[in-house]
């Protein structure tokens, strides 16, 4: 072998393998850098609208600079993308405001979830074959894992999993919705990273004041009770936001379906030991042990769904589904996960 061509091996090993764990930490972070964000800027509609405005603005900038290539903005598309967009929004308001009356690990149960009524959604709904007897089992020990988990929670009420189901409600209703719908628009990733940003940025204001939080924030902006803590948790959530839109679309270019799936389900397990490490807003022994079951079942699930031999995705293999879609992980963040508005995987 050459000396230019190991070069360029250790060039793509390092590129791949530098991807591979930015996406990781962004992923295995980003749930509690929200939670923390919420904690200290309880205003969930302006938290979300600041993601939005980061995520659509980093996009458009990096595309002006070449670093990137998005579609560009017009109203007929935009018309077309309003639906699928406020379906997002709402996922998004749900996720936030699951987050901001209950832990990370409810969180995580609850999206754990997502696959089983995809299951039953893609097959009442999108006449999908029935899901495989592995698939089915795998389903079964999620549900188990999440009800022991609900009967276990010490500290459950009744407004957190009000959230909590309907978050499980509308992120079904888009994974199933927006999988039919955009794929048939014909935007590139990063076209759907940016109209679904820059869409649920202008719905934003609207939730404001349908649920008064324009009166709250204009409160606190008069009393001065802003201060650096929030900033910089508000801040942090933005940027990871935006970071795991490039992560997850360069880690899903760079190494097959199989191993980024893998990549996803550590990055639940990272997710608990860190959340269970820093702070005491987790769940109790016997719901950890619960949530890994759920866990567990998710990782049964993704060697049903997903082939051994999985090629890596290619550029004209890439389809835009919402993650939302094969229990990616990535409704982690509010805004923020290209996997929250926008997964590539290949088909």
């Amino acid at each position: 072998m050459s000396w230019s061509r190991l070069d360029w091996w250790k060039q793509q090993y390092y590129t791949t393998s530098g991807v591979v764990v930015g996406y990781a930490v962004c992923s295995s972070l980003l749930a509690i850098i929200n939670k923390y964000a919420i904690t200290k800027f309880n205003y969930p509609g302006l938290l979300t609208a600041l993601q939005y405005l980061t995520s659509a603005l980093g996009v458009y900038i990096l595309g002006k600079l070449g670093f990137l290539h998005h579609d560009p903005f017009s109203l007929p598309t935009a018309k077309k993308f309003f639906p699928a967009a406020l379906v997002f929004y709402l996922a998004i308001f749900t996720n936030t405001n699951l987050l901001r009356h209950a832990n990370v690990d409810t969180f995580i149960v609850f999206r754990s979830l997502t696959p089983l009524l995809v299951a039953l959604a893609d097959t009442a709904f999108r006449h999908q074959p029935c899901p495989s007897n592995l698939t089915f089992l795998s389903l079964f020990v999620i549900l188990a894992g999440a009800v022991g988990y609900v009967a276990t929670d010490s500290a459950f009420t009744l407004t957190a999993y009000s959230w909590a189901f309907a978050y499980l409600i509308t992120i079904t209703t888009e994974m199933v919705y927006i999988k039919h719908m955009v794929m048939n628009l014909g935007l590139n990733t990063w076209g759907f990273v940016f109209y679904n940003n820059l869409l649920s940025l202008m719905i934003a204001p609207f939730f404001w004041f349908l649920t008064g939080e324009n009166h709250e924030v204009l409160a606190a902006v008069r009393s001065g009770s802003f201060h650096s803590a929030a900033f910089s948790a508000v801040s942090f959530s933005c940027l990871f936001g935006l970071l795991i839109s490039f992560f997850g679309f360069a880690a899903r270019r760079a190494v097959s379906a199989t191993a980024f799936t893998v990549t996803g389900v550590v990055n639940k397990f990272l997710t608990v030991a860190i959340n269970v490490t820093i702070w005491d807003k987790h769940a109790s022994p016997v719901g950890l042990v619960c949530l890994f079951f759920t866990i567990v079942g998710g990782i049964l699930y993704q060697q049903s769904v997903t082939g051994p031999g999985t090629a890596p995705a290619q550029p004209k293999q890439l389809d835009i589904e919402s993650n939302h879609g094969s229990d990616g992980d990535d409704h982690d963040g509010l805004a923020g996960e290209s996997e929250g508005k926008g997964k590539v995987t290949s088909r």
